[in-house]
């Protein structure tokens, strides 16, 4: 534009010389036109020289060695991929024009978009990378989409992709939100590399042991105005502290030095078991929400993370860990901290163990952390066994397992013990063993239903109490009426319900059944009950408590013994209750009933529940040749009391499962 101004500008000088006065149109002589020719043509090469020489220099500065820009997109923070560094793989004139074509649909979208003022469609919205990175970035955007469909979309095909390069794993790890790595964790099956390992912890004094800084950190969460449990623990565990750091320095314990072999060992020894002292102390703690804060203000979220990866081989204090992390998960304020301590791989780890105890905690700590698709929370003792991971299928009804008397949430329904070796051709081509049959048989079987188990303490005597303050909070009404908020919590009442129950476990859910009939807030628990299964329940009482009554001054029966005496008014009262609840409601009842004594010691046999103690009264009594603590687990899958038991479940549930 300039040369062309410039050539005008000389032909109106040209064309006015020479004639004085006013301009008048003349004619330009040819060797006029030669003269301008000669100078804008000498300019216009010159110009067209210049562009070239600055063009091919600029062009020679910024020049990148492609190769090894290709190979560094390829490397990680974590893992290195060897692809091919070919050029002539991605230069192809096919692969340039469908970029430069992709590039120009794109600016015409774009410019559509704004024209139109609508948003542009995200898909279109990536960069012009080679297929499998365009895909992976959309869906991490998607990931943070405020979509909620849109966001849980991505993260499960995040998931189900098996066919990610090592680098592609890394890249999701260090780039996803808190919110996506949860999801991930939740989704079966999930490739570990998507999650980034623990951080480095904090270095710590060398004079300093786990036990002390267990202690400092006990010492240092609130001890007022607190639960007289939570006390309780706390004291102890201060107390076993106390006695180890004194056996180590040569008294209290030693009698007088170290130089007993005696008191070595004894020095020793105490170290895991003071470990475990100090984590119930913490898992009574994390159970109130003000102390929660204050374990991770005092860095407990990295103190944890550094025992749980140095006791690698105690199953019982990583358990322990894991459930603190579970309530400590009910606070949403803390999942950030929680994330960044680098929890969220340990517990899609521990997700994939085949030990039903472990999994079923960090289900528990997952489901409270994800807030995407869990609306429920689970407080301390209550345990989702199915569904475990994030869904598609809609859950229909629940299933809810209460256990009994020194039972637990899994133990009490895994499958019957068999000696394989007394019973070789009995364990030949048998399916593999159940550590928990409702977690395995009937998740397989109902897949449309969500199985809860339920665990509270419970002892035969006080010498074991696990909290031997406030004897009344062991009492079937106490229980009834801290389970009902747990399960109210946790969405029971939301769905059609049917409760299974062994031993006093039975008694209860009668007792929270009438409870919830008497509290408007728990009516839904009441008004969607379809069903109840009882095995072995002592209705009118059991010989066990006559037993231990009769060996109080050895025993000291618990109150939980003490209230299955035979004929007792409260039970007879909680029993008339019940039934006239029971048949207000229709509810539909199946009984098991035990046929056989069970081994109390090596001298003693005991018929825990006689049949007529197991007689309720309403629905159908079943006898079965088992003992008491036999009854509720089924030798193996096609065994009557389990086919019996499913039967019964797919019954009531007809209408919801849609058989």
């Amino acid at each position: 534009m300039s040369v062309a101004a410039y050539c005008i500008f000389c032909y109106r000088q040209i064309g006015t010389i020479g004639t004085p006065g006013p301009a008048t149109k003349t004619h330009l002589p040819w060797h006029d036109i030669r003269k301008i020719a000669k100078v804008t043509g000498s300019l216009i090469l010159g110009g067209f020289v210049f562009i070239t020489y600055e063009v091919l220099s600029l062009k020679k500065l910024l020049q990148i060695d492609t190769q090894a820009l290709h190979q560094e997109k390829l490397k990680s923070y974590i893992y290195v991929h060897t692809g091919s560094l070919n050029q002539s793989e991605y230069q192809g004139i096919t692969y340039q024009a469908r970029k430069e074509i992709h590039k120009a649909v794109r600016k015409i979208l774009e410019t559509e978009a704004k024209f139109f003022r609508r948003p542009f469609k995200e898909q279109f919205s990536t960069f012009d990378g080679e297929d499998h990175e365009c895909a992976l970035w959309l869906l991490l955007k998607r990931t943070q989409s405020e979509d909620k469909e849109v966001r849980l979309q991505a993260v499960q095909d995040l998931a189900n992709n098996s066919h990610w390069h090592g680098y592609q794993y890394g890249t999701v790890a260090q780039t996803c939100d808190e919110r996506t790595a949860i999801g991930l964790a939740r989704s079966k099956d999930i490739n570990l590399r998507f999650f980034l390992p623990p951080p480095p912890l904090p270095k710590v004094k060398n004079d300093y042991t786990i036990e002390d800084e267990l202690r400092l950190l006990l010492v240092s969460l609130p001890q007022t105005y607190l639960d007289p449990c939570v006390q309780h623990f706390t004291s102890l565990a201060l107390r076993e502290s106390s006695q180890i750091l004194a056996a180590q320095r040569g008294g209290l314990w030693c009698f007088g030095g170290n130089g007993l072999p005696y008191c070595e060992t004894l020095s020793k020894i105490p170290s895991e078991t003071v470990e475990l002292f100090c984590l119930q102390a913490l898992v009574q703690h994390s159970k109130v929400s003000s102390h929660c804060d204050k374990i991770e203000a005092k860095g407990g979220l990295q103190l944890l993370q550094r025992i749980y990866q140095l006791r690698k081989d105690s199953a019982k204090i990583q358990r322990n860990i894991i459930r603190i992390i579970g309530n400590m998960a009910l606070d949403e304020r803390l999942h950030a901290s929680i994330v960044r301590a680098g929890w969220i791989s340990v517990l899609a780890e521990v997700m994939k163990s085949p030990h039903v105890i472990q999994s079923s905690h960090a289900a528990r700590a997952l489901a409270n952390l994800d807030r995407d698709t869990v609306k429920e929370k689970y407080l301390d003792g209550v345990y989702v066994l199915h569904p475990q991971y994030r869904t598609s299928q809609p859950i229909k009804a629940d299933i809810l397992f209460v256990h009994g008397l020194l039972g637990a949430a899994f133990k009490t329904w895994r499958q019957q013990d068999i000696d394989r070796r007394l019973d070789k051709k009995a364990s030949e081509g048998q399916e593999e063993y159940s550590q928990c049959w409702p977690k395995t048989w009937l998740a397989s079987d109902c897949p449309a239903l969500r199985v809860i188990s339920v665990e509270y303490d419970t002892d035969l005597s006080d010498w074991k109490a696990k909290c031997p303050v406030e004897a009344h909070r062991k009492s079937i009404a106490y229980r009834s009426n801290e389970l009902l908020d747990k399960l109210r919590a946790a969405g029971i009442g939301d769905r059609p319900l049917v409760w299974v129950s062994h031993s006093m476990g039975g008694l209860l859910v009668k007792k929270m059944l009438v409870d919830a009939s008497k509290n408007p807030e728990m009516e839904k628990i009441v008004n969607n009950t379809r069903g109840i299964i009882f095995y072995s329940v002592p209705h009118h009482g059991s010989q066990l408590a006559e037993y231990s009554m009769n060996a109080r001054y050895l025993l000291f029966p618990s109150v939980e013994v003490k209230e299955l005496s035979k004929d007792s008014p409260a039970l007879k009262e909680l029993n008339d209750d019940f039934l006239s609840l029971a048949k207000d409601k229709k509810f539909s009842v199946l009984s098991f009933a035990e046929t056989l004594p069970t081994h109390i010691s090596s001298m003693i046999k005991l018929h825990i529940v006689p049949l007529e103690s197991a007689k309720l009264g309403i629905g159908d009594l079943i006898p079965v040749d088992v003992n008491h603590l036999n009854i509720c687990k089924p030798k193996k899958k096609d065994a009557f009391l389990y086919q019996h038991t499913l039967k019964f479940i797919q019954d009531v549930l007809a209408q919801e499962l849609g058989d």
